[in-house]
């Protein structure tokens, strides 16, 4: 049976009208589906509210004692439970979910190296515990995953939703043919990053080395990239990145973004 994993990013979610379309096209997705949704930039203008300085290093969030229980407050509460609310109006039948609910994703606090990043989780796949998610799929529920780990102590952890998408889809691939899809604001992943037509429709290991050495590649696409090689080495059958208005095109069997083989 076929599964989409679909990961949708913080700038659909920041986008009340993109976030509504795109949710109407995942509630018409036939089958069993899985949604991960990023954080979007609510929980720095809250924070501001609250006092709370948004600290980052080359673009990754710092996410100290007082951030993750912002973190966790708002992406596990206010967006997660939105964006439930939002396909149980559209007749899908959705649930909420992070890491540490039934304890699906375990994961280890990231190692001190040459930066602190506080509270991030880094998820070993052999910990995953895939089998309450099947169960909650195979009832018919949609699980909808906010970007929140746990450390089995009782901490939570802000942990990349790419990483989490890649990670939950390797291990449904051990009961369905996951075609993993990451769904952004851009088509897929771009030869010009100036250019939003210069979609590349096919990337394998050869031609990303080739687009590597080029330097054509935006720095934001190339987390997505390792993301998705790891998922196809790990059994996930297809990787699919582009834009979150090609939702439905991508889970009818055609192509609109770039292909991962």
């Amino acid at each position: 049976m076929q599964l989409f994993v679909i990961k949708v990013g913080g700038n659909v979610i920041d986008n009340p009208a993109l976030l509504q379309s795109f949710l109407q096209d995942l509630a018409a997705v036939q089958g069993p589906k899985v949604l991960i949704h990023g954080g979007g930039k609510i929980a720095t203008r809250i924070g501001e509210r609250l006092g709370i300085e948004s600290k980052y290093v080359d673009g990754r969030r710092i996410t100290d004692a007082a951030t993750i229980d912002l973190v966790t407050m708002v992406y596990g509460g206010l967006v997660n439970k939105q964006v439930v609310a939002h396909l149980q109006a559209l007749h899908c039948n959705a649930i909420g979910l992070t890491g540490a609910d039934a304890n699906i994703i375990p994961a280890v606090k990231r190692p001190v190296k040459e930066i602190d990043y506080g509270f991030v989780g880094d998820i070993t796949s052999a910990a995953l515990n895939i089998a309450p998610l099947k169960a909650l799929l195979d009832v018919g529920l949609t699980p909808v995953f906010a970007p929140l780990t746990h450390d089995g102590q009782g901490q939570m952890l802000n942990t990349n939703a790419d990483t989490i998408a890649s990670s939950l889809a390797t291990g449904l691939s051990a009961y369905y043919d996951v075609r993993l899809i990451y769904c952004f604001e851009k088509k897929g992943v771009l030869q010009n990053a100036e250019d939003d037509d210069s979609v590349i429709h096919l990337i394998n290991r050869e031609i990303y080395a080739r687009l590597l050495e080029q330097k054509v590649l935006s720095d934001g696409i190339l987390p997505k990239l390792e993301n998705a090689f790891a998922a196809i080495e790990s059994g996930v059958k297809e990787v699919l990145i582009g834009h979150a208005a090609d939702v439905r095109s991508n889970t009818s069997g055609t192509v609109a973004g770039t292909l991962i083989c």
